[in-house]
């Protein structure tokens, strides 16, 4: 998932990757369980980044078509390896410019608040969409249980309130239960439901944890790239201080996702 307006956001697949795709990889078994698709459906995966969804899509749900859409060329590249059975195109989740109606699933994750125009790649979704099928997607619950990134911009905004520019938990306010079904009524969707999904983030010490976010790719990389040494150095044992740490250096956080479905009324 990128947002065009951002080029620099979401630059590197594998800094992504390490950042928060893996998280998302471990997220989309369970969305795809509480989704509960039919076998032989037609697949879309919009704002697909290096294909983490797609994947279990094609493992788990046996689509007879999948494609995916995302702005990024080189996340797009690395979903192909992933995932050769599917099909993979750059586009605007805004416009993709796909036939209306074609899908039985429009599915994404972690796309929404990264989208330049929300509302309206929700009504992109459900355009998409065929008779009975389903849109639904999940988001970070980034201000509250999504703790990697939530014990890091606690700790950071203490020392420079210049990182709240950041923080999804003040930028992403749709990623919460309420806004996220009112957006989907507005998108023109009934049956709306809302869901927590929640999974377990371990570490094994503290520069585990760290690492990912010194690669630049995501808003709180991003953040920390720009930081001067001092203040860099200054965030970096504030949020080691705030960790919960076991005895041998261990680090386990909780990560949630708020997944949403609907139909078109």
């Amino acid at each position: 998932m990128t947002d065009p307006s951002k080029p620099n956001l979401w630059g590197a697949a594998e800094a992504y990757e390490q950042y928060m795709g893996r998280w998302s990889r471990a997220v989309a078994p369970l969305f795809l369980s509480w989704l509960a698709p039919a076998p032989n459906g037609r697949w879309l995966d919009l704002g697909c980044g290096t294909g983490a969804l797609s994947e279990h899509i094609a493992q788990s749900a046996q689509p007879v078509k999948l494609q995916g859409v995302d702005t990024s060329a080189a996340f797009l590249q690395v979903a192909a390896q992933r995932v050769p059975q599917a099909n993979f195109q750059v586009g605007d989740a805004a416009d993709t410019g796909l036939p209306s109606g074609t899908f039985d699933y429009v599915v994404s994750g972690l796309l929404l608040n990264f989208a330049g125009d929300p509302q309206q790649a929700l009504h992109e979704m459900a355009r998409l969409m065929g008779p009975d099928g389903r849109v639904a997607l999940y988001v970070w619950d980034y201000a509250g249980q999504m703790q990697i990134m939530r014990r890091f911009f606690d700790a950071a905004r203490i020392i420079d309130p210049a990182a709240a520019a950041f923080d999804d938990g003040v930028n992403a306010p749709i990623c919460r239960p309420e806004p996220l079904r009112e957006a989907f009524k507005a998108a023109g969707m009934s049956e709306v439901e809302v869901t927590a999904l929640d999974i377990p983030a371990a570490f094994e010490g503290f520069e585990a944890y760290w690492s990912p976010f010194l690669g630049g790719t995501g808003s709180a990389p991003k953040y920390v790239a720009g930081l001067d040494s001092e203040t860099r150095e200054r965030i970096r044992e504030a949020v080691r201080a705030a960790l919960p740490t076991g005895p041998d250096g261990e680090i386990l956080l909780a990560v949630r996702a708020w997944a949403v479905k609907g139909r078109v009324a």
